[in-house]
């Protein structure tokens, strides 16, 4: 193959194809690019990013459209651009070897590999001059090529270290089952962590952290320690109100850039979005039935069927933080464009909405209710509601970011989860419909053949071997459907997902999930984690997966594994309360799962009433299976054998192997999950 044009042109990635018309001969990660620079001889100069990322815009226009570094980059190295989320096994591999050398890690991510693929110096963004206290990327060019060239006992002693740390992704530490108590004390450490002011994880800049958000909110359940609950409240109303929020078309943003929540990275990542809907539903029904926390989560399913929805059902990945070149310029506003489009309404929006004659980013008013987060009265909400309408409209006009339309299984499954969930809660069957597209897209358009499923798909191509995070996710997606709506072909395809992931993925040795499949393309290493980053880790979400199968199929061999699965990992979750949130939580349903089976036809009173009920329970752990008549329950499970009484639709609460009494009305199955 030729090195000597830029390959890109035939890409389906967005974030690739932004790149196709840069002077380098940038090419796509191949077996064929690999062998091309051992028969060269010459080192990769790897670059990674996405489409949504603003510092990878930077680095691009500054250095990458400039024909005399790329004269440097063709002459010393063969250079591969890979897209982050089309590729996150590439990603994980090489952001772990940055942080090995005691760097921060983040996009774009820069590394300079060996021709066998093998990392021995990296970093981040770098300028095309000296500045930020970073070297020029043409001065680390030059020193990188010479080094390869002339220092190649240094080279290898970089390359074994490295080998040694990427060694460790694949062997985490074991250890005997997470108690209660383990994962109460994790809450409390968290908590420990939450800025007491503002909410939100240390200072800036801040990321929501939903997962480990969620262990914090989740230890408020158990222990009724209402600091766990005052900080998850705290940090998700700020969230709500601030400039992360997007207040006239929904949806959050990636990020704030500082310790306030005002001023983000404007990106707009779909995963983010699905666990906070999913973190606010559970809140929602707890708090009082905040009209914040619904309203939220009703204004961003809006904006992912509005904006983030494909022809054919599947949601696409991220919105760009810029457009003409300028980050967040579709999203800002001067008070002068508030006045023309409001006229004598604006001044009480401005009040509300933080407008001032000197804006509050940059010269611009990001707009937020940070000083104001208490909503307001009745009447003025409404009012303030009709002023968004109208400045929502007037954006309109405005040239909008890049929209990148890959569609992901995992992120897609994380927001079928969420928006199925949201519709069983709030009644919508207009939600569920809308996730059910996207679950029906992922199974027929992203099947790799028999269960098994591709993890990327754009312009008619799937295409990338899925990951742990594709099945596990989508398992968990089927299996919110199921909840909702009780068709069973989703319980027979989320154990079909299972099957395949345990068939390719499971490490018979030790236990828990690799990162990539068995038959995958063979890298330089095979990761095995279960720390979220940021989106929960596959393994943490295969456990809440296995759980949910253990209790609704009855089958013993669900349980034990999601037993060994946690156990393989506990060692790492004891030495660190950051990062394995979702292997808490999932753990957590699997020891003090609430299972309720009705017994009743979807659809008649007497059961959706028992419905309601359900759904409106602030359950954490919550296992539910409507079962009409004519259906058994599996001979395993705690209610086989119990029916609807009377002709009745009857509920039962079951946790562990004890069932309640059968309930048949409504208001008596309120009053007994509330003491769950």
């Amino acid at each position: 193959m030729s090195l000597d044009e830029n390959a890109l042109a035939g890409e389906t990635s967005p974030y690739l194809l932004q790149h196709k018309d840069n002077p380098v001969h940038w090419q796509a990660w191949s077996v064929s690019t690999l062998s091309a620079a051992r028969a060269l001889d010459r080192p990769i100069l790897l670059s990674i990013g996405y489409a949504a990322c603003h510092w990878c815009h930077v680095m691009a226009h500054e250095c990458f459209e400039r024909p005399d570094i790329a004269t440097q980059m063709n002459a010393n190295f063969v250079n591969i651009k890979v897209d982050r989320e089309e590729r996150p096994d590439l990603d994980t591999i090489y952001m772990n070897a940055l942080h090995a050398m005691g760097e921060q890690g983040g996009w774009p991510l820069t590394m300079f590999l060996t021709p066998s693929g093998e990392p021995f110096w990296g970093g981040t963004y770098f300028p095309p001059e000296p500045r930020y206290g970073r070297p020029s990327f043409p001065q680390v060019l030059t020193a990188i090529a010479r080094a390869y060239r002339a220092d190649k006992e240094n080279i290898a002693k970089n390359v074994a270290a490295m080998k040694e740390a990427l060694a460790r992704l694949g062997a985490p530490q074991a250890g005997d089952d997470l108690s209660m108590e383990i994962t109460d004390r994790a809450a409390k450490s968290l908590l420990g962590a939450i800025d007491s002011v503002n909410g939100g994880f240390g200072d800036a800049p801040k990321f929501p952290q939903v997962p480990a958000l969620e262990t914090v909110w989740r230890g408020w359940r158990r222990t009724k320690d209402r600091g766990l609950r005052d900080a998850t409240t705290l940090t998700l109303d700020h969230i709500c109100q601030g400039g992360i929020y997007d207040h006239l078309g929904g949806g959050f943003a990636r990020y704030s850039t500082d310790a306030r929540w005002l001023a983000p990275h404007f990106e707009k990542m779909l995963y983010d979005n699905a666990l906070l809907i999913d973190l606010l539903i559970a809140v929602w029904r707890q708090e009082a039935r905040s009209p914040l926390y619904a309203e939220r989560i009703a204004e961003t399913i809006g904006w992912l069927g509005r904006e983030m929805r494909q022809p054919g059902g599947g949601f696409s990945s991220s919105l760009d933080a810029d457009s003409e070149h300028e980050e967040g310029k579709f999203y800002v506003w001067h008070e002068a464009e508030i006045d023309a489009a409001l006229g004598p309404r604006s001044a009480r929006f401005k009040q509300f909405y933080d407008v001032t004659p000197r804006g509050n980013w940059e010269g611009k008013t990001i707009l937020n209710r940070l000083r104001h987060l208490d909503r307001a009265d009745d009447a003025t909400e409404r009012e303030l509601a009709t002023d968004r309408d109208v400045l929502f409209r007037a954006r309109a006009a405005r040239v909008r970011p890049g929209l990148d339309d890959k569609v992901l299984a995992d992120w897609n499954g994380l927001t079928i989860t969420a928006v199925a969930n949201a519709g069983r809660v709030f009644g919508r069957a207009d939600w569920i419909a809308l996730a059910r597209g996207a679950h029906d897209f992922v199974r027929r358009d992203m099947n790799a053949g028999g269960d098994r499923l591709w993890h990327s798909w754009r312009a008619g191509q799937a295409r990338n071997q899925a990951l742990i995070d594709d099945y596990a996710n989508m398992a968990r997606a089927a299996l919110a459907l199921y909840e909702a709506d009780g068709d069973d072909a989703d319980l027979a395809q989320a154990e079909k997902w299972v099957v395949a992931a345990i068939r390719f993925y499971w490490d018979d040795a030790t236990g828990g999930f690799f990162f990539t499949a068995s038959d995958a393309e063979a890298l330089i290493a095979r990761t095995k984690q279960a720390h979220d980053a940021p989106n929960p880790s596959g393994n943490g979400m295969m456990a809440d997966v296995l759980a949910r199968l253990y209790y609704l199929t009855g089958k013993s061999a669900y349980r034990e594994r999601a037993e060994r699965l946690v156990r393989a990992f506990a060692g790492d979750a004891r030495r660190s309360v950051f990062g394995p949130g979702a292997l808490l939580n999932g753990n957590e349903l699997l020891q003090r799962a609430v299972q309720i089976v009705i017994r009743g036809m979807r659809g008649e009173a007497a059961t959706e009433a028992l419905l309601r009920a359900v759904n409106d329970a602030p359950l954490m752990n919550l296992v539910l299976d409507v079962v009409p008549p004519d259906r058994d329950l599996p001979e395993g499970h705690p209610a086989f054998g119990k029916d609807a009484i009377g002709g009745k639709a009857t509920a039962y609460v079951c946790e562990g192997p004890v069932c309640s009494m059968p309930l048949t009305d409504a208001g008596t199955l309120v009053a007994v999950l509330k003491e769950k």
